[in-house]
């Protein structure tokens, strides 16, 4: 007698390999058949006309807080995910002192390094706990819909055995370093999956300074990844700008030889003459293997990007002098005010802010550059779906297209402004990436800079663009583009019980209608503690999402149900697959 039995749908495990028409069984969590399966079970699902794959994986979130109050993580699971990894680019809030300046340092540095709500996090985090263990215990007793996973953060760390010369960024002694060390230590024996650090600039606090630990030197980060070798688990991830790459991933190379441990690292380009630096580095990874280094890329499904509106973090709009005293206002009562024929045209009137800063003049003049995202939400727009383009062809200048594109959906519009890795005016150096042999998708920066960016959706992006509907190129097989998302993720962290739909495997399972499948329109909502604002996207096509072989969503709405744990330490594959 079974669990569960999925009955007539296509699956696609996970492993790459031809999807076919099938069943599946589920007993205690796991998968007990697959295939033709016989006898009976307390409860079926048909999934005739349906995808029955594995849960995604996402290996680049920052629920670090959220995980605290949300049992649901939201919006993960609208996307299918059921396993978040967390404590990505250093950063998090363990361990941390039990005093009021230390807990507001990092919450600090993650309102400012991620975009999560001040507000939000000083209502929402509860700080029941010091150590990083007892940081882990606190997500033990909150109940979750999903799976959580983490690792030990950088900043944390350092700000936690150095203080003010940790925030500082002043180079860590030695005993400074086996005080870290043995953190690190402690939080990978309790459950940690490893060790994150940043090492790019793009990081910084209010202050103006890089992150803690954004310049540490050899002696610290390899002092820290030591600790990975003796006790034999545990994995290494960073971010870096890579100004100096061959020297990053010289150190990256003998860490993972030395600790015979996988290295995850975030490879990103800003425009086109990135582009050779990044091919490089991607050959440097085939080199480094043949002497038994595991260094191992993280990329994007989209480009680096903002989404900009009259609720956002920013917009076109947001440094014109006419525009200042409507920023302070409630929503509601800016968008009444942006309605008067007057105000619009006192803002359209002025002329082109410049703030001295390329990236910021591309916000405020740069249309060429800037898209209206549309719905259904268009993330690989061509040049002459730009806001200049549109507006020269509607014989009207880019900042009326804009400012009147934006009012539509209710002032809910947004302009889409794919900042980094998008020369190519399209997806094909993102397409590259992926059918790299060493990469792994990711970066969607789950739970993070939420008011300018939803990546959570590219699960749901990967299959219903990159495989069913583009058109300006080429597609992936929807076989390979599942493998991505599932087992190649959960591999690279080593979460190797999941990933795949084989028997012995954990039963987190998704039941798509592909042809229904889409992402929906970005917005912002006021749904975080004391009235956090994030950017929040939702998905049509999700029919079932299964974890621990309950099902938790249904048709896009929760059941209510808590079969999420928080996963301690990597796991090894059922005996079965091994």
């Amino acid at each position: 007698m079974y669990d569960l039995i999925i009955r007539h749908g296509k699956i696609v495990d996970g492993t790459g390999k031809a999807a076919y028409e099938g069943d599946l069984a589920v007993v205690n969590g796991r998968i007990a058949a697959i295939g033709r399966v016989e006898g009976e079970a307390a409860r079926e699902l048909d999934a005739s006309g349906l995808l029955v794959t594995p849960g995604w994986v996402d290996v680049h979130s920052h629920m670090d807080g959220q995980a605290t109050w949300d049992p649901f993580c939201s919006p993960a699971l609208n996307h299918g995910i059921t396993t978040l990894v967390m404590g990505n680019c250093g950063i998090g809030f363990a361990p941390c002192k039990q005093d009021e300046q230390s807990r507001d340092q990092l919450i600090a540095v993650v309102e400012d390094v991620e975009d999560i709500p001040g507000t939000a996090l000083h209502e929402g985090v509860k700080w029941e706990w010091e150590t990083f263990p007892e940081y882990l215990d606190r997500l033990d007793q909150v109940p979750h819909a999903l799976d959580l996973a983490t690792q030990v953060p950088h900043c944390a760390v350092r700000t936690y055995v150095m203080g003010d010369r940790g925030t500082h960024n002043e180079p860590a002694t030695a005993d400074d370093i086996e005080q870290m060390a043995a953190i690190v230590k402690q939080g990978i024996e309790a459950g940690a999956l490893g060790f994150t650090t940043s090492r790019t600039e793009l990081h910084t606090t209010r202050e103006d300074e890089a992150m803690p630990g954004t310049y540490a030197d050899e002696n610290e980060l390899l002092g820290i990844g030591k600790v990975i070798g003796e006790l034999g688990k545990g994995i290494y991830g960073l971010v870096s700008d890579w100004d100096n790459w061959e020297e990053e991933m010289d150190w990256m190379k003998r860490l993972s030889i030395d600790n015979q441990c996988p290295v995850n690292f975030v490879l990103f380009f800003r425009d086109e003459s990135d582009w050779p630096r990044v091919q490089r580095q991607l050959e440097y990874v085939r080199q480094a293997a043949i002497d038994g280094a595991q260094l191992i890329p993280h990329v994007g499904a989209r480009p680096i990007n903002l989404l900009m509106g009259w609720e956002a973090t920013i917009h076109p709009f947001s440094f014109h002098q006419n525009y200042a005293a409507l920023s302070i206002m409630a929503p509601a009562e800016r968008l009444e005010r942006l309605r008067d024929p007057e105000v619009r045209q006192a803002i359209l009137d002025e002329p082109l802010p410049q703030v001295g800063d390329a990236f910021m003049d591309t916000i405020t003049s740069g249309y060429d550059k800037l898209y209206i995202l549309g719905d259904p939400p268009n993330y690989e727009p061509a040049p002459e779906d730009s806001i200049a383009a549109m507006a020269a062809a509607a014989g009207i200048s880019p900042q009326q297209y804009c400012y009147d594109a934006m009012m539509e959906r209710e002032g809910k519009n947004l302009v889409y402004f794919p900042c980094f890795g998008y020369g190519a005016n399209d997806l094909s150096r993102q397409v590259e990436l992926l059918e790299d042999e060493n990469t792994v998708i990711s970066l969607a920066d789950t739970g993070a800079h939420c008011g300018v960016l939803s990546d959570v959706s590219v699960p749901t992006y990967l299959l219903s663009h990159l495989v069913r509907d583009r058109t300006r190129g080429k597609t992936f097989d929807l076989e390979w583009a599942v493998k991505l998302h599932t087992q190649d993720t959960a591999q690279c962290v080593g979460l190797e019980d999941r990933g795949t739909l084989e028997v012995g495997m954990r039963a987190d399972i998704n039941l798509i209608d592909f042809d229904a499948l889409n992402v929906c329109p970005p917005g912002h909502v006021n749904d975080l503690p004391a009235g956090g604002r994030r950017v929040f996207q939702d998905a049509v096509g999700y029919r079932y999402t299964l974890v621990n072989g309950e099902v938790v969503m249904r048709d896009g709405q929760s059941t209510g149900a808590m079969p999420g744990q928080l996963i301690r330490g990597t796991r090894e594959a059922p005996r079965q697959n091994a």
